[in-house]
């Protein structure tokens, strides 16, 4: 999936931000932009399960099995 980046000007002149799939914490980097970008300050905000998930590129398999010696 691309990774996007959904602004929505709403008639009171608020703005709403969605990101789209990004992992972790790189969607507060853009989240961040947007904010420099229209010199607005973030008021509300909320993690998807995206935020915790972690991207299949990003993994490190970690083998978490312990061998006791034994064949």
């Amino acid at each position: 999936m691309a990774k996007q980046l959904v602004v929505r000007l709403r008639a009171d002149g608020t703005v709403d931000a969605e990101t789209i799939g990004m992992h972790g914490s790189e969607c507060l980097d853009h989240i961040e932009a947007l904010e420099a970008l229209l010199d607005a300050e973030t008021v509300s905000s909320s993690f998807t399960e995206a935020y915790t998930s972690a991207s299949t590129s990003d993994s490190i398999p970690i083998d978490t099995e312990q061998s006791d010696g034994a064949p």
